[in-house]
């Protein structure tokens, strides 16, 4: 039985109030993705780009197998014919498909999949962040002048680097939109083209590296009611208003020239909303674009910084439980490289959406971060290598075992940290021998 058949049955005999995997990744979202982006095909094909969608999504799951055992190991070619494909063939048909299609399916899915999630408010705000990531390249001369490297006084170092910015929902970690781009492009620049991409009625966290006040205009300007939240940068100057309360003042940032220059509507000063708190003796200031101290008390705002770590630990769930700590991407050429990174971001977002849906199954008021990410992408594993051989009689009792496992994904509240941080020394490939005979 092919998986597009498989999901097919699950679609047809799933409960209503549970989602498929063929209703996450329906076959009308791929047809309209290509659609849009003119991606067709005119011959009947062993591997047609419905499948090479999948086998994306299958490089990012199964990330240490070719792309040739892949096909293989889901089934997603048509068996007529020589049993097997040829690993050229697969590679061909991957270009053939391009990057626009997997970036258009990546949006159309992202918005479905957050309208169905129904997502926790903040004071009548949902939370977002926005941070960026390097993704590393294997070194070809494509690549090389597609995205560059890392560079010193003593030139070009390491592998070329993708650098991507994304901006993610906190309380499920999906992901909402992303920009990638050259490595020796600033992550403010790559920020910026998010700023549309942001829902209204939302809080936006950011962290210091992204201090820039045309950013945070545009990003407050771009809808209605879109906030930011970021630490106030070291030295800088500003004029206090008013006081709002015990620590709570409203305040003006004067705008520089050059910042006008480069961010077009740029007022000569902002007026923002900046916030004191001492925590373990060292004060920490943060500053806001919600200014109304009734509707966003500054104690609420005080604690809403530290959850800023969920994108952390949503770029460590995708290159180390997802990728599996493979740093370097497969593809050496940009545009496949391009496609393999939005194969990701649309697999991570397939998991987690997952990961949604076993939250609202569970009883009690959990929340999709509190559930295993490592062990949802096995339980997908599991589904996809499991349903294209499946019988159509089994498929319920599968799917039914899938989402009846989340109650042991469940994972135990986090622990307050014992020690305080530290770095520690890395290790040294070779030992030391200070008593070595050219030494003495």
């Amino acid at each position: 039985m092919e998986l597009s058949q498989a999901l097919g049955i699950i679609n047809l005999t799933a409960p209503d109030e549970v989602q498929s995997l063929a209703d996450l990744l329906s076959p009308d979202l791929i047809q309209q993705a290509f659609t849009l982006t003119d991606t067709v095909t005119l011959r009947k094909r062993k591997l047609p780009l419905e499948s090479m969608v999948w086998l994306v999504i299958g490089m990012a799951i199964f990330n240490n197998k070719p792309v040739s055992h892949i096909v293989n190991l889901m089934d997603i070619a048509d068996r007529t014919g020589r049993p097997f494909t040829a690993p050229s063939s697969v590679i061909a048909r991957r270009k053939t498909l391009g990057e626009d299609a997997i970036r258009v399916l990546f949006e159309l899915t992202q918005q479905h999949w957050h309208e169905e999630s129904r997502h926790p408010l903040w004071n009548g705000l949902t939370l977002n962040a926005v941070d960026g990531v390097v993704w590393r390249t294997p070194d070809t001369p494509e690549n090389a002048a597609a995205f560059a490297k890392a560079e010193n006084q003593y030139g070009e170092k390491g592998f070329p680097q993708v650098r991507m910015v994304c901006l993610m929902e906190l309380s499920s970690h999906l992901l909402r939109a992303s920009v990638m781009g050259r490595y020796d492009v600033n992550e403010m620049r790559l920020a910026a083209g998010l700023a549309k991409q942001a829902p209204d009625n939302s809080v936006t966290l950011f962290d210091r590296g992204f201090w820039s006040t045309g950013l945070l205009h545009d990003w407050h300007r771009a809808g209605e009611n879109r906030h930011w939240l970021l630490p106030l940068k070291k030295g800088t100057q500003y004029e206090v208003i008013r006081r709002l309360g015990r620590q709570d003042e409203l305040i003006t940032l004067k705008t520089s020239p050059q910042a006008r220059k480069q961010w077009e509507g740029l007022p000569d000063e902002l007026t923002v909303r900046l916030i004191s708190r001492k925590v373990n003796g060292v004060e920490r200031q943060v500053v806001t674009s919600m200014t109304d101290a009734m509707r966003y008390p500054a104690a609420d705002i005080a604690e809403l910084y530290k959850h800023r770590w969920e994108i952390e630990l949503g770029y460590r769930e995708a290159k180390q439980l997802l990728c599996g700590n493979r740093w370097t991407l497969r593809s050496k050429l940009p545009e496949m490289v391009r496609q393999e990174l939005w194969g990701i971001l649309l697999t991570y977002n397939l998991v987690r959406y997952q990961m949604v849906k076993m939250a609202f199954s569970l009883k009690g008021d959990y929340l999709p971060y509190q559930l295993s990410f490592s062990g949802s992408v096995a339980e997908i594993m599991r589904l996809l290598i499991g349903l294209p051989w499946s019988s159509p009689g089994a498929v319920p009792g599968h799917l039914k075992h899938f989402y009846s496992n989340a109650a042991m994904l469940k994972l135990p509240p986090r622990r307050e940290r014992e020690y305080e941080r530290e770095v520690r020394q890395k290790k040294p490939k070779y030992p030391f021998k200070n008593n070595a005979s050219h030494l003495k």
